[in-house]
C-alpha cells in the first residue's frame, strides 16, 4: 500500500460523461513529466475494470490509479486543501494514462516523495527492455513516464508493495511475490532481497514507525509481523479485512481497513469501529496523508475520497454501469 460527496452508501456526483466514465474534478497536469498522457491509448473503461493500487505522492500533488493498462493519473481538484496539504495540484479534468504505457501494474506504492515503486507485467504491445513475463521491481522518478528496473527482473511479479523509511535513509521495501507465496524484504531499497514468510495475503501494510511492523489481510483474519516480515500471528480483536493501510502516528497513527463488502474500520488505540462503507467490494484502497488522513478506495462504481473514514464520500472518477 501506498501513503504518502458520497453520504454513507450515495455518490454526490457532478458528472462528466466521458467514454462509458463519468468525471469530476477541479488542462494539464502541474508536472511536465506526468503530462506526457494519453487517453485514446487505452479504453479508460477497460483499465478501470481492474484497479490494483492507489497512491498519492506529496512531492508532487499527483494521485495515481495502477491498472491492468498502465498507471493513471487520477484528477483530485474537487477536494480541499487538506488533502495533500501544501502539495501542488494538477488540474486534470480525467483520469489520463500516463505517457501512453499500459503496462499490468500489479504491485504499486509511492516508495518516498518524488519515487513510484512497482511491479507487474510489460505491456505486450510495446518495445522495452523491461524483462518478461513478469517486471520484478521498477522505480519511477518522474511520475510514472518512464521506468527503470532495479531489480528480480524476468523473474517476480510482486501483487503487493509497501516501503518504509529506515534509520541510514535507505528504504525497507515489503512485496509479496504472488509466484511463490511468500513475503520478500529488501533493506537497500529494493536492490537485493530476503526471504520472509510463507503467507497467502491479500494485502500488506507497513507501518511508517516502525519498519519491523507488518500487516497483512488473509483468509484467517488480519495478521501482525514483529519481526519484518519473518513470522506472523493473529492480530487479536481485528474484524475481517480485506484490505489495510496505517495511519501516520502524526495524525493519530493505528490502522484503518475494509471488509469484503466495503465497511471501513478504524482501530483506536485496542478498539475497532466501523466508521463508513463503501456498500460495494472495495478493489484497492490507501491512506493519503495531510493535515488530516484522507481515505482513497477504488471498487466497481470507480475512485472515491473520504476524509471522515468513510462516513461520507467525494467521487474523483466515477463508472457508469
Amino acid at each position: 500500500m501506498a501513503r504518502f460527496i458520497r453520504s454513507r452508501g450515495r455518490l454526490t456526483t457532478l458528472s462528466v460523461a466521458f467514454v462509458g466514465l463519468v468525471v469530476l474534478a477541479g488542462c494539464t497536469s502541474n508536472n511536465p513529466d506526468s503530462a506526457a498522457v494519453s487517453t485514446s491509448t487505452t479504453s479508460m473503461a477497460n483499465a478501470f475494470e481492474h484497479v490494483h493500487g492507489l497512491g498519492a505522492d506529496p512531492l508532487t500533488g499527483d494521485t495515481y490509479a495502477a491498472t491492468h493498462q498502465g498507471v493513471w493519473l487520477i484528477p483530485t481538484g474537487v477536494l480541499p486543501d487538506t488533502y495533500l496539504t501544501g502539495a501542488p495540484r494538477a488540474n486534470t479534468t480525467q483520469p489520463l494514462q500516463i505517457a501512453g504505457r499500459a503496462q499490468d501494474t500489479m504491485g504499486f506504492t509511492v516508495a518516498a516523495p518524488g519515487q513510484l515503486l512497482a511491479s507487474g507485467h510489460p505491456d505486450p504491445a510495446a518495445s522495452s527492455d523491461l524483462a518478461l513475463p513478469n517486471l520484478g521491481l521498477i522505480s519511477s522518478t518522474n511520475g510514472a513516464s518512464s521506468w527503470t528496473a532495479l531489480s528480480l527482473a524476468g523473474k517476480t511479479d510482486f501483487h503487493d508493495l509497501d516501503a518504509v523509511p529506515l534509520d541510514d535513509g535507505t528504504l525497507r521495501v515489503y512485496g509479496y511475490d504472488a509466484g511463490a507465496g511468500t513475503i520478500s524484504v529488501s533493506d537497500d531499497s529494493g536492490v537485493t532481497w530476503t526471504a520472509g514468510a510463507k503467507l497467502a495475503l491479500r494485502d500488506l501494510s507497513a507501518d511508517p514507525s516502525q519498519a519491523d511492523r507488518l500487516y497483512a489481510t488473509t483468509a484467517a483474519g488480519v495478521m501482525v509481523s514483529a519481526d519484518a516480515g519473518r513470522t506472523f500471528s493473529a492480530l487479536a480483536g481485528a474484524p475481517a479485512l480485506l484490505l489495510l493501510d496505517t495511519i501516520d502516528a502524526n495524525v493519530g497513527g493505528g490502522i484503518v481497513g475494509l471488509d469484503p463488502s466495503g465497511g471501513v474500520w478504524r482501530q483506536d488505540a485496542e478498539t475497532w469501529t466501523q466508521t463508513g462503507t463503501t456498500e460495494r467490494a472495495p478493489e484497492a484502497f490507501t491512506v493519503v496523508g495531510g493535515s488530516s488522513p484522507w481515505l482513497l478506495v477504488a471498487d466497481a462504481s470507480g475512485i472515491a475520497a473520504s476524509n471522515d473514514y468513510g462516513n461520507t464520500w467525494t467521487a474523483l472518477v466515477s463508472l457508469s454501469f
